[in-house]
């Protein structure tokens, strides 16, 4: 018999009397497992300590990348705009070519030669000068016509607004307006050209441009010029509508050298002459002889007899549309306050591209002449641009530049004039160096000296 088996019959079978006795002890083992499966299991207690240490760090986490992923985006975005979207740069700003008045030549006044024959038939001429009546209607018509030339040069002005904010004596804020006329002078694709006076401008918080179709646009100060007081505003073309750009253009400028036979010419005044919006005035020119010695520049004063007011704005036009000076009346004599004058045209054009292009005046702080030719050849000047002042405290005086020096190169480009001297400091910017050629003169005798300056914004 196996061990199995064995163990089996020696097993005896429980009694139906003993069932309680048995069952006694499974009871008590049923208990202890229940008991031990109600035990109540403490959950770990949460160190705050440690879980404001995650949260800052989970925090200063998010924070730095947060700030990786703008930078990023800031830096990478122009360039994959640029790349999907590639934008045409601005064209820079040329103006046209100066149309000259036509002039009759001395070769054009000289008549044909007549043969003896033709001498003898042709009649002799009793009257000179055939007197012309005209009546109401022919001024009518006069006046009418020189409105349509007006009306047609008024699409190049402008009315500009500066705005400032101010506080009155009650604490109140308010809107202070300052107005005065533009003119458009070029359009480089992307953005309107507007020549205007820099005092409005300058210090204004907003600035409004508004067209010839009363239409209005925000426009942003390009760049100053303080020594002639003019500046360059610009206004976006995407904010221009498209009936508006149809409506208006880009001014013709004309010719105010003093070769261009402009005095006694019939002209137009348009912007504010009279201060107020899209006034208009007509007269001559008076006088072109006026050189306003200013620092590193001189420039033509155009003076008119047309009476305007002493706060007039805007430009005098010739008959052909063409724009040939800027009004400026803070430079009128003390007994001309209300004649209309400007600056001539053509002076201010290597100004006015330059602050079309938004490039700051650089200055050297002279004020000088040419030197005439009977002055070259009696004293021995030669020729250049000749000093005539100095600004305090201007790159001239710190380089030991004095008056009566002459300059006769600028790197090297040779000067001949002070208005080639004015051309070369246009092309110049500031805090750039540049070496001067002047001629000193030294007892009896001009001796040659190079000096280094470096160019400052002018002021």
């Amino acid at each position: 018999m196996s061990d199995n088996e064995r163990d089996k019959t020696s097993v005896p079978e429980p009694e139906s009397g003993g069932s309680s006795n048995l069952s006694e002890p499974a009871s008590g083992a049923s208990s202890r497992d229940i008991d031990f499966i109600k035990e109540k299991v403490k959950e770990r207690p949460i160190n705050k300590r440690k879980l404001l240490k995650r949260t800052m760090i989970t925090a200063s986490m998010a924070v730095i990348f947060g700030l990786i992923a703008c930078f990023t985006f800031l830096v990478l975005e122009p360039v994959f705009s640029n790349w999907l979207y590639p934008e045409e740069e601005p064209a820079p700003v040329q103006l046209q070519e100066e149309a000259e008045n036509e002039e009759m030549l001395p070769e054009d006044m000289v008549l044909e030669t007549e043969t003896e024959e033709e001498k003898e038939s042709a009649p002799i001429a009793s009257t000179v000068v055939q007197k012309v009546d005209m009546s109401v209607s022919d001024y009518q018509k006069l006046y009418s016509n020189l409105y349509k030339l007006a009306q047609d040069g008024a699409k190049s002005m402008v009315t500009v607004t500066g705005v400032v904010s101010d506080v009155d004596w009650l604490n109140n804020t308010y809107e202070n307006k300052g107005q005065t006329a533009g003119l458009i002078v070029a359009d480089n694709g992307k953005e309107l050209m507007i020549l205007t006076e820099k005092e409005i401008v300058e210090q204004a918080e907003k600035v409004h441009v508004t067209f010839c179709d009363n239409t209005q646009a925000t426009a942003t100060v390009k760049q100053s010029d303080p020594t002639t007081g003019l500046a360059v505003i610009c206004v976006s073309l995407s904010d221009i509508s498209d009936e508006t750009k149809e409506a208006i253009k880009a001014a013709k400028l004309g010719s105010s050298n003093s070769g261009s036979g402009l005095l006694a010419t019939p002209v137009i005044a348009l912007g504010r002459p009279m201060g107020t919006a899209n006034s208009v005035a007509y007269g001559i020119i008076t006088s072109m002889d006026t050189v306003l010695n200013l620092t590193d520049g001189n420039y033509h004063l155009l003076t008119t007899d047309i009476y305007g007011s002493t706060n007039g704005s805007g430009v005098i036009i010739n008959l052909n549309g063409q724009v040939l000076g800027i009004i400026s009346q803070r430079n009128n004599s003390s007994d001309a306050k209300n004649l209309i004058s400007a600056l001539g045209i053509s002076d201010l054009k290597n100004n006015i591209e330059k602050l079309s292009n938004g490039q700051p005046m650089a200055t050297l702080g002279i004020y000088g002449t040419d030197v005439p030719a009977e002055i070259q050849e009696s004293q021995g000047v030669p020729a250049g641009a000749y000093i005539t002042g100095i600004v305090m405290d201007s790159p001239a005086m710190v380089a030991g530049i004095q008056s009566g020096d002459v300059i006769v190169k600028m790197g090297t480009e040779e000067i001949t004039s002070f208005k080639e001297y004015k051309e070369e400091m246009m092309t110049l910017l500031p805090d750039s160096q540049i070496t001067l050629t002047v001629m000193r003169q030294v007892q009896d005798e001009y001796q040659e000296m190079t000096l280094d300056v470096i160019l400052e914004t002018l002021k």
